[in-house]
């Protein structure tokens, strides 16, 4: 997916945490934690909304009820103003030293946060928006945004519960260079905040096929395992070198990984995941592994591309 429209984004600062906002309860959420994000890291937060341009037929339906396209846009965007002020200015108050740039364009919210991109450290977004959205799923904008973003893209979950009532960072890991991304990301995240981490290799055999995904005790002399725990050690003994205060847990679970992940974000407070291409017949197949983490998870889930992607 490319963007379509070209975006005068020089106002958003590179390596800044960039949160896509509308004013909804969802919008509140991610601003939230993108702000405790931007402290944590001292960046500075952008606050980004778009506002969708009219088409050819509202234009024709609001000129019918002698309303004029054109001042109701004006009135549009001139509101999104009034609240992303309102919200920077908030933020500045009760957070003292940091930087907040409020951002507004005209554009599909799609294109817009996906060219904010290559200008930030992190994107970060509500579940879903405004609207009378019932469904279970994300909304489009979060998952076409998960999928595409060339940074690194947190969802905040709906049912996202405050800091300090979790235990720490979970990330994936297959044992491959695919892994290397996102647990870079998970050791930098845990060691931000003086959490654990936690790395977990879901693997699938036989006994996987009757029974939901589960923890599988790391006891010594299960040989049925050992070769995969040897490998999930040797794939984080880098980082735990770059990372020497950062408390490791190693796991491993029987049964798919989308299942595992999404069990273990019970206790997590941030649920990392690496996004790579997979071929036509697993995505027909299973879908992605990190679409699937982020309609499941019960709590934050970042989305780190490979660098592959």
């Amino acid at each position: 997916m490319e963007t379509t429209t070209q975006f005068d984004l020089d106002d958003v600062p590179h390596g800044s945490v960039v949160v896509a906002f509308d004013g909804s309860d969802h919008a509140q959420t991610a601003l939230a934690w993108a702000t405790a994000q931007a402290r944590t890291e001292n960046r500075r937060l952008a606050i980004l909304e778009a506002v969708e341009p009219m088409g050819a037929n509202t234009r024709t339906m609001l000129l019918s009820t002698g309303i004029h396209p054109e001042a109701l846009q004006d009135q549009i965007i001139g509101e999104a103003n009034e609240r992303i002020a309102a919200a920077a200015k908030e933020l500045v108050e009760a957070n003292p030293g940091l930087e907040v740039i409020p951002v507004v364009r005209v554009g599909d919210p799609r294109d817009l946060v996906l060219a904010a991109a290559s200008r930030a450290d992190v994107l970060v977004l509500g579940s879903r928006g405004r609207g009378p959205v019932r469904s279970l799923l994300l909304g489009s904008t979060s998952v076409a945004v998960a999928r595409h973003a060339t940074c690194p893209v947190v969802v905040i979950r709906p049912d996202h519960r405050p800091a300090g009532t979790r235990h720490g960072v979970l990330v994936g890991a297959d044992g491959t260079e695919n892994s290397l991304p996102a647990l870079e990301r998970a050791y930098r995240e845990a060691a931000a905040r003086n959490l654990p981490v936690t790395v977990m290799h879901a693997f699938w055999d036989l006994l996987a096929a009757g029974t939901a995904a589960h923890l599988v005790p790391q006891e010594r002399g299960q040989e049925e395992t050992e070769e995969l725990q040897v490998l999930l050690a040797e794939s984080v003994a880098g980082f735990s070198e770059k990372y020497p205060d950062v408390e490791v847990h190693l796991q491993l679970a029987r049964g798919l990984v989308e299942e595992a992940l999404a069990t273990g974000a019970r206790d997590a407070d941030l649920v990392v995941v690496g996004r790579h291409r997979t071929g036509p017949l697993r995505a027909i197949l299973r879908g992605s592994v990190s679409t699937a983490v982020l309609e499941h998870a019960e709590c934050p889930v970042m989305v780190v591309p490979s660098e592959k992607d």
